[in-house]
């Protein structure tokens, strides 16, 4: 006996189970929901923020090393083995004040016997004034006696500031930025002691393209961060601008001036400049992560009614984070600022407001 093929009866109890089930469902009862319609009917959790009216700045980033403008080596200006060290590295010292002392002895008595010498001559100058006038004394001798007193009176006046520089003093205010001596050395003329450093005002140099020329200009503020301190803004302004180009790298040289009165900076660092070249006062502005680019149109999400509409707007100047807003928004719209990647125009959300802190600095 040959046996029948199973499959066509298989496929014809399927449909036959299909046609009941189809033929049990009534009028009005629920069918399967699309996947799409149940996503489109979800609300989706925003996070959401209104523009702020502030000031905002263009700018512009430069780096550049840190040095001071007042900086002086202090040497010394007789010869003579250090007595004394009155400061040390670190100290914060007045012009003028001493530094050290050299030992000052022969210098000392060498102002003394110069002292006697013009003494001696002022009396002898005096004794012979009213035999002058008497015409007892020959011009030729007076004449010679006053030249002998001008000519004592620089030498003691020379021997006196010989002796005054075995000490070494400070040439300007500053911080004792090195000492190079030590107690017991013996030191010639002109060898460098000590020097000194004024780091309440630093200054730097900064090579800006000569394309941007036109965006700066003297006193325009800047701020300074460097390593060692991160988090922390440095008040700088632009103080000079060179009227002439670098051939070698087209660039002109602004310089910037910076306030360190709290001696937080010090010379050599490297310092990351922004210099605020173009202020927009009272400007519309909004976080620029709201902002979404595509098709060549800038666009934000403004929630209306518990739903996004996908809004073109006009941006102007960025600046940490902070976007210029010039058209396509109210200051009370409720624009999407967390959230936004999935949206779609239309698409419900459940929008909770954001911590503007988080946005705005």
């Amino acid at each position: 006996m040959k046996m029948k093929n199973p499959i066509p009866a298989v496929i014809f109890a399927v449909a036959l189970s299909s046609s009941a089930l189809i033929s049990g469902c009534g009028v009005g009862e629920a069918s399967v929901a699309d996947a799409d319609d149940i996503e489109a009917a979800t609300p989706v959790p925003v996070e959401t923020t209104t523009p702020v009216r502030a000031d905002i700045y263009a700018t512009y980033a430069a780096s550049a090393s840190i040095f001071s403008d007042a900086d002086a080596p202090v040497t010394a200006r007789v010869a003579g083995e250090v007595v004394e060290l009155a400061v040390e590295e670190g100290d914060r010292v007045d012009a003028g004040q001493i530094l050290a002392r050299l030992d000052g002895e022969r210098l000392r008595l060498e102002m003394l016997a110069a002292n006697a010498n013009l003494k001696r001559a002022k009396k002898e100058y005096q004794r012979n004034v009213d035999l002058h006038a008497r015409g007892l004394v020959s011009a030729a001798m007076f004449e010679g006696l006053k030249f002998d007193l001008a000519s004592l009176t620089a030498t003691y006046d020379l021997k006196r500031l010989n002796y005054d520089y075995s000490n070494i003093r400070a040439t300007i205010s500053g911080v004792v930025s090195s000492r190079e001596i030590k107690s017991g050395q013996n030191l010639s003329v002109g060898q460098v002691a000590f020097r000194i450093t004024e780091t309440s005002e630093l200054m730097a140099y900064l090579q800006i393209p000569q394309a941007e020329l036109t965006k700066f200009d003297v006193g325009y503020a800047a701020t300074v961060k460097v390593a060692s301190m991160p988090q922390v803004d440095f008040a700088a302004t632009i103080v000079r601008i060179s009227p002439t180009i670098d051939t070698r790298n087209g660039t002109f040289r602004a310089t910037a001036i910076i306030d360190n009165t709290a001696g937080d900076l010090a010379p050599g660092m490297f310092g990351r400049f922004t210099i605020a070249y173009e202020k927009h006062a009272n400007a519309l502005i909004i976080p620029a992560h709201a902002l979404l680019d595509e098709d060549d149109e800038t666009t934000v999400y403004v929630v209306r009614n518990g739903e996004v509409v996908r809004r073109k707007v006009q941006i102007g100047i960025e600046n940490s984070g902070q976007v210029e807003i010039l058209g396509g928004l109210q200051d009370d719209d409720q624009i999407v600022v967390v959230g936004h990647s999935g949206l779609r125009d239309g698409s419900k959300v459940l929008a909770s407001a954001a911590d503007r802190d988080r946005f705005t600095g």
